[in-house]
């Protein structure tokens, strides 16, 4: 049986933690160090876990650690867990935004198993899309063990480049605000013409869920689907070409690649920081 160890309590940690309870990993398996006293009790009730103030005593036993907290906070924890670590040398998983592959290994010691994660916020009911990165250390059986838990919380995809992490930041990882961003305008062009707000939100919010359903189960290009909806000379046509006529690809592109470029900046940041 791997035994589990969160350190941090979190919005993210209790989605996989919840997850793996699911897919049937024993609560026992799993524990958490969590340093608000309410969010302990809490995270013991609902998933009837061990939880702990102090990090060594969540990670005491572990196998795999999982790092479910801020970036700054990342140096302080290795000095706490030092001696577990050279002791049980733990597989590491971070899903900590911004956080290189290098730094970990600065922090923790270069000779752990690490995968860093770009989770997204679906992954809080569920429906995340992760992807994955793994150092040389990492052995085929705790690459599985590491898509086993990110799995339980939606789809996971491994890149081969680090450097790809924060191309997933800029896709997936920020991509639902795209998307609410899209319902919000969506629902402003609509109220502007007179539809009830109430009206225009819950028309688009079910078009964005009923065209991602569509997307993933029929398994088919997005560009088929696309020519499906939009008939010659019709309405839909007509709203592409607007798109068009406004270089939608290219906001996109750059708004993407904005966000992939400020991930690496973070990543920097903490280079002077530790």
């Amino acid at each position: 049986m791997t035994r589990i160890a969160f350190i941090g309590g979190g919005n993210m940690a209790r989605s996989l933690i919840g997850g793996l309870l699911k897919t049937g990993v024993a609560a026992s398996s799993i524990t958490v160090a969590e340093p608000r006293a309410e969010a302990r009790q809490e995270l013991g009730r609902d998933f009837g876990i061990a939880s702990y103030a102090e990090n060594r005593l969540a990670a005491a036993e572990a196998d795999v650690l999982v790092l479910a907290v801020k970036p700054q906070i990342m140096p302080a924890i290795h000095a706490e867990l030092q001696d577990m670590l050279v002791r049980q040398r733990p597989l590491l998983i971070s899903i900590a935004a911004g956080v290189r592959i290098d730094q970990l290994e600065r922090w923790f010691g270069h000779a752990l198993a690490i995968v860093r994660c770009m989770p997204n916020t679906p992954a809080l009911i569920g429906a995340g899309a992760t992807g994955l990165f793994a150092n040389r250390r990492v052995s085929p059986e705790q690459r599985a063990k590491a898509q086993h838990i990110m799995d339980a919380v939606g789809i996971t995809r491994w890149v081969e480049d680090e450097a790809l992490i924060d191309t997933v930041t800029g896709l997936s990882g920020s991509g639902p605000a795209y998307f609410f961003a899209m319902v919000e305008a969506l629902e402003d062009a609509a109220f502007a013409q007179g539809m009830s707000r109430e009206t225009a939100r819950a028309l688009a919010a079910q078009t964005c869920l009923g065209a991602g359903r569509m997307l993933v189960e029929s398994g088919e290009d997005p560009g088929v689907l696309r020519q499906r909806v939009t008939s010659p000379n019709g309405t839909t046509q007509a709203a592409l070409e607007s798109f068009a006529a406004d270089h939608l690809a290219q906001i996109v592109t750059r708004a993407v690649a904005a966000a992939s470029r400020r991930a690496g900046e973070l990543a920097a940041a903490l280079d002077h920081q530790s």
